[in-house]
């Protein structure tokens, strides 16, 4: 959440609540990285909580730095490659399943291409109005292809996937970035992991169909 303590906070809380039902979703090992979307959103909530305390309270200014870097962390190394690797996992259609490895190999490609960038440049985080807003000294050539990457990696791999529901994820995905784009363009870092409660309970919904139709499938082999 990019407005307040109070409310990465609270996007954390609720967040964490989505993860473990979520994970108790989970009926084989192969759906645990897509189950644990929202578990791995609510740290990453929780982390830019903290850098708000760091940012509006001097005497906690020592989380600034670790705070900052867990933040980003999360946005531009583990989602680049975590989302296409979880709806890979998914995947049981031969044809698509190579799909979703392309996706997968080029998130990885983005995120050791951006923590390269986050361990090499400097990076600072600043509230400007009511939000966070990241400011990063990444070469801007590299960045407007990184950019372009990033949103073929974490936006596409729903819409090519035969997971029924997994559409709703990709819609959510697209909506919440282009509203970013639109109106938060100066803090699209930090604004489009607003959105993050809505792509958790799509994540929800599809494991929910996922269990419905593993049970079946057991019912059935055990007639």
């Amino acid at each position: 959440m990019c407005f307040s303590t109070e409310a990465s906070f609270g996007a954390g809380i609720l967040l964490s609540i989505i993860g473990v039902a979520s994970i108790k979703k989970v009926r084989h090992p192969s759906q645990l990285p897509f189950a644990s979307i929202p578990l791995i959103f609510a740290v990453q909530q929780i982390s830019e909580g903290f850098l708000w305390l760091a940012l509006s309270h001097p005497d906690r200014a020592f989380l600034q730095w670790p705070m900052t870097y867990a933040f980003l962390f999360f946005a531009q190394i583990v989602w680049p490659f975590w989302v296409p690797y979880s709806i890979l996992r998914l995947e049981k259609d031969q044809k698509r399943k190579k799909i979703e490895s392309v996706f997968t190999i080029l998130g990885a490609i983005v995120s050791l291409y951006l923590a390269y960038c986050l361990i090499t440049y400097n990076v600072e985080a600043k509230i400007l109005g009511l939000h966070i807003s990241y400011q990063q000294d990444y070469p801007a050539n590299l960045s407007r292809y990184g950019g372009v990457l990033y949103i073929m990696a974490t936006i596409l791999p729903p819409f090519f996937s035969s997971v029924k529901r997994m559409w709703s994820l990709g819609t959510a995905v697209l909506v919440s970035y282009i509203m970013t784009t639109i109106f938060y363009e100066d803090y699209i870092v930090s604004v489009w992991c607003f959105f993050a409660s809505v792509i958790s309970i799509a994540v929800l919904s599809i494991l929910s169909k996922l269990k419905k139709t593993y049970v079946r499938s057991m019912q059935f082999s055990a007639g």
